[in-house]
């Protein structure tokens, strides 16, 4: 039997430190992990496994993931994904907003299919069959969150040890049965986006972020960007989790929160290096986000 590359990579991301994995068998062929990521990259290699599925929740945290033919996958907290593992076999993981905590649940569909799971079995549900009716030749199929996909990962982190494998054998047959259950044609599923779309975005990203003293319009970058406005920010919150100025606001004040740590600069001068125009503007945007004034946030975190 091929070797799990979900395994290669668990062991890999241990070694390096970029985060940590723990891993158990829960049904023969089938494997559950939960990952923490704590970089904004990882890279894939692996052999095309068609018979392999993928199928990924998010706990906190963003992800996209580069697949093949040009296709990305942007998933947030309390969304699902799932892919066969050929589609997977070149691509690259970026986490925008810096670090990924998720639960994966792996499946050689071949011996889960010789050895299915109990209430599989008395269901009829055959995984391979299921698969392919929500993911038409392997490509990913990501459905937002929603109460149903929530109550079948949530419990899963905060289980005392004697009920850990229990439990997981449960969830993990209550989720095949939810996926049965599922109709593609009539779920909202997420957007996928091509590369050079997303590449669009994170070049506008990258231009926001590093001219926080400046205030861009979409009409601005949707022109020099050669994208419309209607997809920029569309594409925008599907890669990072918000709309333009939500997030832009976020980061800001992110950045004035280091700047207080760090710094003596008088709270007027970081308002006017964040592009706000006066104290007072900056003052409410900062107790918006932190409940706190500036000047209390300065007086308990300085360095």
């Amino acid at each position: 039997m091929t070797e799990n590359p979900i395994h290669t990579f668990a062991d890999s991301l241990t070694a390096s430190k970029k985060g940590r994995a723990r891993h158990a068998e829960i049904f023969p062929g089938i494997d559950l992990f939960f990952l923490e990521y704590h970089n904004e990259r990882s890279d894939f290699r692996h052999e095309d496994l068609p018979g392999m599925l993928q199928i990924n929740y998010c706990l906190k945290g963003r992800v996209g993931w580069d697949m093949r033919h040009g296709v990305s996958a942007y998933f947030g907290a309390g969304d699902l994904s799932l892919h066969t593992m050929d589609q997977c076999a070149i691509s690259s993981m970026s986490f925008p907003l810096g670090h990924f905590k998720g639960i994966t649940v792996s499946v050689d569909m071949q011996r889960s299919a010789q050895e299915p799971p109990p209430l599989l079995a008395e269901a009829k549900i055959q995984i391979p069959k299921t698969i392919h009716r929500l993911c038409p030749e392997g490509k990913p199929f990501c459905l937002p969150a929603n109460p149903e996909i929530e109550h079948i990962f949530s419990v899963l982190c905060s289980l005392p040890k004697p009920l850990y494998l229990p439990y997981c054998k449960l969830k993990i047959q209550e989720l095949f049965l939810y996926l049965e259950r599922i109709d593609p044609a009539k779920e909202k599923a997420l957007d996928q986006y091509y590369s050079a779309q997303i590449e669009q975005i994170k070049k506008i990203h990258e231009l926001l972020t590093h001219n926080l003293d400046r205030r861009f319009t979409i009409e601005t970058l949707s022109k020099q960007y050669l994208i419309n406005t209607s997809s920029l920010k569309k594409i925008f919150k599907a890669v990072y989790g918000q709309p333009i100025a939500a997030y832009m606001k976020g980061y800001r004040i992110r950045r004035a929160m280091e700047l207080l740590r760090t710094t003596d600069e008088s709270v007027a001068a970081i308002a006017k290096s964040l592009s706000y125009e006066n104290q007072g503007k900056f003052t409410k945007a900062f107790k918006d986000i932190t409940q706190m004034m500036p000047t209390e946030y300065r007086r308990h975190y300085k360095i």
